[in-house]
């Protein structure tokens, strides 16, 4: 190996220990930038070695940091969340629960199912999965307790339908994801709204299936009540509002009226407007989503600018000329490659955040296999299907201790940890379908744009 490879690998490994001290993660990526910028400096100038980084990498990474941050794109990502945490404190997904648990109160597994419906439908408008799983919890978890549902089948629920977001259209992984690889948001919207409605599905059919063969894991209400139109009608107006709401956004990208950043405005001011709408709007609570949003925000552009340093420092470094020569020197094919990618990000996700994960690693891998021949869109939306994943395994899955936080008394972790189990497996099953059948991604944003 040479010098820069040494140094790169160093880089890697010191990022990976370096999480695990608690220290902030925008931090520990900007300070290890200027800790090798400096080994490689020193590399260079002392011991004549063969290193790209010199002293005018200060000045590029600056000069790529204000491209960072001057990117019109990324502006719909404070839009994006605006509108999430908006709705969820519209009061929209209290009426859902109530409309929804009428209309499947008479299945077995009825509640558990209408907590995914409604995670289905705020993954299609707010995409973000703190607010989903604790708003879910909130709802869904004391109504399946009182109907007698195992905890394991109802913290499963909860954490797994919470994560859809996160993949299904509006997303803002996928904005972070189509700046890091130069592409189009509208194609990987497009091209991630099967498999995220894919893995719901998944979810639906292994909610009915389990409680149909395991009857006492899901009981039905002694005091079901019947369905007829009125039930049917207020469903219908439960619906409605939001579905109206992520049909101006994603239909707007869609078809080419707005871009991603302007159908994220009118995402915003549509989600206003529903909190209006539902009188539970005012100044507090304006203020609390403004504050919780610029938090939210900032969090992920300081990890932005020290994910940029980091990136450039290793590819400065040769980091990314190894990882190009390490995938392609594997004994497997180009397909075998992709499934490599694919697992080390999945055992990844077991330790780091999806956004690490996402403007690191991805635009390292995704050069090499676009070399090899795959259609990108079809690998980034692989990949962050992979990288949900990481929201339910242990020990950093995120969506399990932000159901934690909200369980009801007596909901251990090892309770939550048990009931994700099969999710992951559904998950897991939903790649694989994905990976074989590249269509489910491909074919929609080709009948939209002719991508190919």
């Amino acid at each position: 190996m040479s010098a820069g490879d040494v140094l790169s690998v160093l880089m890697f490994v010191s990022f990976i220990v370096l999480i695990f001290t608690g220290f902030p993660v925008a931090w520990v990526l900007g300070g290890l930038a200027v800790i090798f910028t400096a080994i490689g400096i020193i590399a260079r100038v002392d011991f004549n070695l063969p290193v790209f980084v010199n002293w005018d990498y200060s000045t590029l990474v600056a000069d790529r940091i204000w491209d960072v941050m001057n990117n019109w794109v990324l502006v719909a990502l404070p839009m994006f969340v605006f509108m999430g945490l908006m709705l969820d404190r519209s009061g929209i997904a209290q009426r859902l629960m109530t409309n929804f648990a009428r209309l499947f109160g008479g299945v077995r597994g009825g509640m558990a199912v209408t907590v995914a419906l409604i995670g289905i439908l705020l993954a299609a408008s707010t995409g973000i999965i703190g607010a989903s799983v604790v708003l879910l919890a909130l709802l869904g978890l004391p109504q399946m307790q009182a109907l007698g549902y195992k905890p394991e089948l109802a913290a499963g629920t909860v954490c797994a339908v919470g994560t859809l977001g996160i993949l299904i259209p509006p997303s803002i992984m996928l904005v972070l994801m189509a700046d890091r690889l130069a592409m189009p948001v509208g194609d990987l919207f497009l091209g991630a709204l099967f498999p995220g409605l894919l893995l719901g599905s998944l979810f639906v059919c292994f909610i009915l299936g389990y409680a149909w063969l395991v009857p006492e894991v899901a009981p039905v209400p002694a005091n079901r009540q019947p369905v007829n139109r009125a039930v049917l009608a207020d469903l219908g107006s439960a619906i409605l509002p939001p579905a109206l709401l992520i049909f101006a956004v994603l239909g707007s990208i869609f078809f080419g009226v707005a871009t991603p950043t302007e159908a994220a405005g009118v995402g915003a001011f549509g989600a206003t407007v529903l909190a209006w709408m539902n009188r539970q709007l005012d100044g507090e609570v304006f203020a609390q989503v403004l504050a919780e949003t610029t938090r939210t925000t900032a969090y992920i552009f300081a990890i932005f600018i020290g994910a940029t340093a980091y990136s450039l420092v290793l590819r400065g470094l040769g980091g990314d000329e190894l990882i190009a020569s390490l995938l392609k020197g594997l004994p497997f094919g180009p397909t075998g490659i992709v499934v490599a990618i694919l697992f080390f990000t999945f055992l990844l996700g077991f330790f780091l955040d999806w956004i690490e994960i996402s403007l690191i690693i991805l635009p390292l891998v995704g050069p090499v296999v676009i070399e090899l021949g795959f259609n990108i869109v079809w690998f980034t939306v692989l990949f962050a299907v992979c990288l949900q994943t990481s929201f339910l395994t242990p020990p950093v899955g995120f969506a399990i201790f932000y159901l934690k936080g909200v369980a009801p008394a007596g909901m251990t972790v090892g309770t939550i940890y048990r009931g994700v189990v099969p999710f992951i497996l559904l998950q897991v099953l939903g790649l694989t379908l994905v990976f074989l059948i590249p269509e489910i991604v491909t074919w929609l944003p080709a009948q939209a744009y002719g991508s190919q």
